[in-house]
């Protein structure tokens, strides 16, 4: 991200500070001073330490579905042979239930598949974006990145890579976006937040443990400017008060 400019200001203090110092020390002798004494590094302070271990886990955030794609091959699982609009329509065979039916959610972009062509030859009206080819999965080949246009201003990403002959889709993600990036061996996916001056970013990751991309990281990121909220009170101390333990009443405690 690019540094605010109330980040710039204490930096360019910093120069100039440091600049005045050279100025006036020009006729220092050069001996070695004390900098002052070292503030004492401050750990981490652990909160309701008297909590038990959950015993169940939480979402299935660190897992992924793969799924192989069905009669897609390339010679020498040559990723770049790979037609992405035979690709897609490999996509819509295998989920009639999202795509086929006038209550489909994606009925729509099986109707604009009709305007694709073959190996880039894509339609105005055309769903499929260009294709992106990079080795996200650190075999030394390049893999497939798609993007597909879904109703509602939503955005497919899909991953493609092949394994054991056979072409496997390694991520599948749909949201509103504002951008995706490619960084390295991340896939970025920048989208719109409901809270003023925020956004979502999420990065997907190759895991070589379950072959498959893995949003490692998901974060929400300041894009602008935001007038504070003054606060009612005083910033609260970690230490808690004895008015804020919980208490049981004499009902409560017989039920």
């Amino acid at each position: 991200m690019t540094p605010s400019r109330l980040a710039r200001v204490p930096l360019g203090a910093a120069v100039t500070a440091v600049l005045v110092a050279v100025l006036a020390g020009c006729g220092d002798s050069g001996d070695l001073r004390g900098a002052g004494a070292t503030p004492t590094a401050v750990g981490p302070t652990k909160l309701w330490p008297q909590l038990p271990p959950a015993s169940t886990p939480a979402l299935d955030y660190g897992e992924a579905d793969t799924e192989t794609v069905k009669g897609i091959t390339a010679p020498g699982d040559d990723i770049h042979k790979v037609d992405p609009v035979a690709v897609v329509r490999a996509e819509v065979a295998a989920h009639p239930d999202e795509y086929s039916g006038s209550h489909a959610m994606y009925a729509e972009t099986v109707q604009q598949l009709k305007d694709c062509g073959k190996k880039g030859a894509l339609g105005k009206k055309c769903p499929i974006l260009q294709a992106y080819y990079r080795d996200l999965t650190g075999d030394g080949k390049d893999d497939l990145v798609l993007g597909i246009r879904f109703p509602k201003h939503q955005l497919a990403v899909r991953v493609y890579t092949f394994m054991h002959h056979r072409l496997v889709q390694v991520m599948g993600t749909s949201d509103s976006v504002v951008s995706v990036e490619l960084a390295g061996d991340d896939v970025i996916i920048r989208s719109p937040s409901t809270l003023p001056g925020y956004e979502f970013r999420t990065v997907w990751t190759w895991d070589p443990h379950q072959n498959a991309m893995l949003a490692t990281r998901d974060e929400i990121i300041r894009v602008g400017s935001v007038t504070p909220t003054p606060s009612a009170s005083p910033s609260a101390s970690l230490t808690p008060t004895p008015s804020a333990s919980p208490t049981l009443s004499p009902s409560a405690s017989g039920s």
